[in-house]
């Protein structure tokens, strides 16, 4: 007697299908939205994050702006990402390590671990950067350029920054199967406290032609609290702030930058003993 097995048929999703996911979740037409994304999370798309970025785009519709963080934690020795590749090498190897960083150029300079999803919208045709050698954004539609524009290079993610930018904007952001873990816009917060701590860090630059190490100070960043403060803040108000729903295979959320950036920059000072451990925000897949 033969037997039959079982065959499971994964789902794939499809550019239409998320963007009316997209649409029902509450991203607005013609809107600014800061997405930060996981891929594995949304599951098999058919298209790739490709699909997905159009998906997007649908979303918004064509006045919309999308931007996405394009960090590159990749080219500097003060980052957490350096510090993780270099433990328990010698200090030969670890110099070894630090000649062979690229400085940053805003044209070509990958941001493998923002992940795919931020890959593929900085390499879209008409995509814009900003200039920042640790902390870039990349934006796509009519408010591209003028959101990423004089991003100082001595100020990660506070009011010189594209993020200041969306949360004079009213931007919204869009947390796509990732954790508040992943939520840059806290940042924000951070530099709005009373007197926040400062820190140096240091990355590879390129200097009249020449590649060279810069030394900065700047607001000494940390998200390890992020997923505890994201917690308090999708409770406040009864959960108002936050609307969560599926996208692809993933549990979303999405919520108003300025909701965000002020319930941190409240909750920070009450929730904060100790010293700043970390520079940069969690990678993304």
């Amino acid at each position: 007697m033969g037997t039959t097995a079982a065959t499971a048929t994964t789902v794939r999703h499809g550019r239409a299908g998320l963007s009316g996911q997209l649409t029902d979740l509450g991203v607005e037409r013609n809107g600014v939205l800061l997405v930060h994304a996981s891929m594995r999370a949304v599951g098999p798309v058919s298209g790739g994050p490709g699909a997905v970025v159009d998906a997007l785009r649908d979303a918004l519709g064509a006045g919309g702006t999308l931007v996405v963080p394009a960090f590159t934690p990749e080219n500097s020795d003060t980052s957490t990402h350096y510090l993780d590749r270099v433990r328990g090498l010698t200090e030969q190897a670890r110099e070894a390590v630090r000649a062979s960083m690229p400085p940053f150029d805003p044209a070509t300079s990958p941001a493998p671990s923002m992940g795919r999803l931020a890959e593929t919208v900085r390499l879209t045709e008409g995509a814009a950067r900003s200039d920042h050698p640790q902390t870039s954004f990349v934006a796509l539609g009519p408010s591209a350029r003028e959101l990423v524009a004089h991003h100082r290079p001595d100020c990660h993610l506070g009011e010189d920054s594209p993020l200041a930018r969306l949360y004079g904007l009213r931007a919204q952001v869009l947390l796509l199967g990732t954790g508040f873990g992943t939520c840059t816009a806290f940042h924000l917060g951070e530099y709005r406290v009373p007197a926040p701590p400062r820190r140096t860090y240091r990355c590879v630059v390129t200097a009249a032609g020449r590649r060279r190490w810069w030394e900065y100070e700047d607001v000494a960043l940390d998200d390890s609290d992020f997923a505890a403060l994201g917690a308090d803040f999708s409770r406040a108000d009864d959960g108002a702030a936050v609307r969560t729903g599926p996208v692809g295979s993933s549990t979303s959320r999405l919520f108003r930058i300025t909701d965000a950036v002020d319930f941190a920059s409240h909750w920070l000072p009450s929730h904060r003993g100790g010293a700043p451990v970390r520079a940069l925000g969690c990678a993304h897949r």
